[in-house]
């Protein structure tokens, strides 16, 4: 990552840290918070910036065990407000993640169990949870896929100083579609982003999501680009993270 340019890097933290205020959460083999800053001191230190991620999304959240079929009780309240300050505290990050994509009913129609917070709850919980953040001098990070479906009211109530991820795979890039559509109005509407691309459908799409976005967003609301890979860091996995990767230095060649 280093080589091809990158200078960040999201860590989905989800279940794979042993919390002290809530140990119940963590899988087996999880790390200890001595390990993490361990980890975290390595990356500062080759030029990786670190950014926690915790997914609040009700249709991402089985990372937290019980909790999360407790969606919008005082509980999950009191749970998701001690694990943004435990994370914080270990981070000490510019910014804080907290996920919140796809949380619709098309998107977990083969779940089990599905938990969709709608109109004023969805708004109410996304709030608190960047509250939290805010009150620690942090900056909350979210994805924007809730505007594909509700874009006046989303234009109308998300606070500009939530940084905005809308999320687009493919690699072919037309205006007039709401997933890419979403970056104009995003854009007009005065909110910075971090536009996100993947390898997860195209091998294309990074170089074509950066070159789009550097023309259709002003350069002082673009704070940079996340490539995803939705893989996970195991061996099987690799060449797909390591492809994911060179698209960004593909990216950076034609900058």
């Amino acid at each position: 990552m280093v080589d091809a340019g990158i200078n960040m890097l999201v860590i989905d933290l989800g279940d794979g840290i042993q919390y002290k205020t809530h140990p119940e959460i963590a899988v087996r083999g999880a790390w200890r918070s001595d390990e993490v800053q361990e980890e975290l001191a390595r990356m500062r230190g080759m030029g990786l910036e670190p950014i926690p991620k915790l997914n609040f999304s009700a249709g991402h959240d089985a990372w937290l065990g019980p909790y999360s079929r407790c969606v919008s009780t005082e509980m999950y309240y009191r749970v998701c407000r001690d694990l943004i300050a435990e994370v914080i505290k270990v981070f000490r990050p510019r910014f804080f993640h907290l996920g919140m994509d796809e949380e619709t009913a098309q998107h977990q129609r083969y779940n089990d169990y599905i938990v969709i917070r709608q109109f004023n709850l969805w708004w109410h919980d996304m709030l608190y949870l960047a509250e939290q953040v805010h009150k620690a001098g942090v900056r909350p990070w979210i994805w924007s896929d809730c505007i594909w479906n509700h874009r006046n009211i989303y234009l109308k109530r998300m606070p500009k100083t939530i940084i905005q991820s809308n999320w687009y795979y493919n690699s072919t890039f037309n205006s007039k579609k709401e997933y890419v559509r979403s970056y104009h109005d995003l854009h007009l509407h005065g909110y910075e982003q971090i536009p996100t691309g993947s390898n997860y459908y195209s091998a294309t799409n990074f170089v074509k999501l950066v070159n789009y976005c550097k023309r259709n967003i002003s350069s002082d609301r673009l704070l940079g680009f996340l490539q995803t890979c939705w893989q996970p860091t195991l061996n099987p996995c690799r060449e797909r993270h390591i492809q994911a990767i060179e698209q960004v230095r593909l990216a950076r060649l034609h900058e």
